[in-house]
């Protein structure tokens, strides 16, 4: 049976949540990311797709954190490919960033300024190809076809990428490093210690947020249906739905389009 779209909030990025708590939250995914190794299935698809697009310059959107970004730069150098990736958001994260930068000098750069994914100016988008790791959920179908609408109307090759399918338990594979890396976040703050240890250890306001937020992702992600839909009507362009794994039972997507040539 197919399960229906929910476009429910997230506290991640409510605006009524307190600063803190979006911290733990997406600081901890970035760890999971690393630790649960999630995105290692990910690599060869997007050297494919890089690859195909005949660029090795990536425009990332909505990068938040910059965990995929670092994650993906560095196992793409292993491969021996050498990348120029640019992080953006329309929140940007810039001490962050300057923190990525100066460990990858480079590969990672940064828009210091908002940048709103359905709208690139012709500058940032000229020979870059695009990717969104684990955003897409978060938009409403209107703004998720506007920035896959935008990267076509610029003839721009676009990489989606989520960490799981429509499925609540899906989550649950990213919980064995998911766990560790909530738990940690005060050990690794720089700042507001002992207000992470309140949300993380005192009390169950990072494991339940972390929760809701996982359940809530797995019924936002969109589906292949629901992505090809949007791109029906894009000409000249070539479209890839595949599927990624990761232990102890995760499974991935990947969706990309690069123009006709």
């Amino acid at each position: 049976m197919k399960i229906p779209r929910v476009q429910a909030f997230e506290l991640n990025d409510h605006p009524a949540v307190p600063a803190v708590l979006r911290d733990v939250i997406i600081e901890a995914l970035s760890r999971t990311l690393v630790w649960g190794k999630i995105l290692d299935g990910l690599v060869e698809p997007l050297e494919a797709f890089l690859e195909a697009a005949g660029t090795s310059a990536v425009l990332d959107l909505g990068s938040g954190g910059g965990g995929p970004a670092e994650i993906l730069v560095a196992a793409l150098e292993r491969r021996g490919r050498q990348v120029r990736w640019t992080l953006t958001d329309l929140f940007p994260r810039s001490q962050a960033w300057s923190t990525l930068r100066e460990r990858h000098p480079r590969s990672i750069d940064f828009v210091a300024q908002s940048t709103d994914a359905t709208r690139i100016p012709e500058d940032l988008s000229n020979g870059r190809a695009r990717t969104i790791i684990n955003v897409l959920h978060h938009l409403p179908p209107p703004l998720a076809r506007g920035v896959l609408r935008d990267a076509v109307d610029n003839r721009a090759p676009i990489f989606v990428a989520e960490g799981f399918e429509r499925s609540p338990g899906r989550f649950a594979a990213f919980a064995p490093a998911g766990l560790l890396a909530l738990a940690s976040s005060p050990l690794y703050a720089r700042d507001q210690r002992l207000a992470r240890a309140l949300i993380t250890w005192a009390t169950p306001i990072g494991l339940l947020s972390s929760i809701w937020d996982g359940v809530i992702s797995t019924l936002r992600v969109y589906s292949e249906e629901e992505l090809r839909d949007m791109v029906a009507d894009a000409p000249g362009y070539d479209w890839t739905y595949g599927n990624y794994r990761f232990a102890p039972f995760g499974k991935g997507y990947y969706f990309h389009g690069v123009p006709r040539r």
